[in-house]
């Protein structure tokens, strides 16, 4: 049986709500780390449910780093109106373009990187793994493990979530879905960064923005 001290530590760790929470709790017997795995898969089961329906509402947000060096734009969809204006939705735009400013991701998932472009990193990580001296049998297995890790640190939906890096965006996502139990997509975003692409000096605005981000 879920007390309600577990049950309040269960809801701070997750977000998510007092009855989801006592749920979890008494499927996973009390324990805290397995009702959070329990949470976040059904969470994502749900959000799976939701994949095909339609969602063309929402809002497009923006995020100013503070003294105007890093601005973001970012579209994010939900499937009502309604939902587009609650404070779980809201929030959940605001994070996701504070961790856009901080973590620099150039595509949203992973089906938008170019042909050419993964191929071209196959490539550079087919030459590293064989400098490296590693056998040849061996290289494509390491190839497709390190480009894992490319999608990981150029695909927003599967990035570390910079606030919490325990969990990824589509998690963050998935928990937002469980709380207002519409489908939710992110469209587009737009990252600026000024003077980009200008000769500047080296001023490192996203690990400003990281830090602020997680509270340092």
């Amino acid at each position: 049986m879920a007390t309600t001290e577990d049950i309040v530590k269960l809801r701070k760790r997750t977000n998510c709500g007092m009855m989801d929470c006592k749920a979890a709790l008494d499927a996973c017997n009390g324990d805290l780390d397995k009702a959070t795995e329990w949470l976040r898969e059904k969470g994502m089961a749900k959000a799976a449910k939701k994949a095909d329906r339609i969602a063309a509402e929402g809002l497009v947000t923006s995020y100013i780093h503070m003294g105007g060096k890093i601005g973001v734009l970012l579209e994010v969809n939900c499937e009502t109106d309604f939902a587009s204006k609650s404070e779980q939705f809201a929030q959940l735009c605001k994070d996701i373009s504070m961790h856009i400013a901080a973590a620099n991701p150039r595509y949203v998932k992973r089906e938008e990187v170019p042909a050419a472009d993964l191929e071209h990193e196959r490539e550079i990580l087919k030459q590293q793994a064989l400098n490296e001296g590693k056998p040849a049998n061996i290289v494509e297995k390491m190839i497709d493990g390190r480009i894992k890790k490319f999608y990981e640190e150029c695909c927003l939906l599967e990035q570390p979530f910079v606030k919490n890096p325990e969990q990824t965006i589509t998690d963050l996502i998935n928990e937002t879905v469980l709380k207002i139990g519409e489908k939710i997509s992110v469209r587009r975003f737009v990252r600026y960064e000024m003077g980009e692409g200008l000769e500047k000096r080296n001023d490192n605005f996203a690990e400003e923005v990281m830090n602020q981000a997680q509270g340092k």
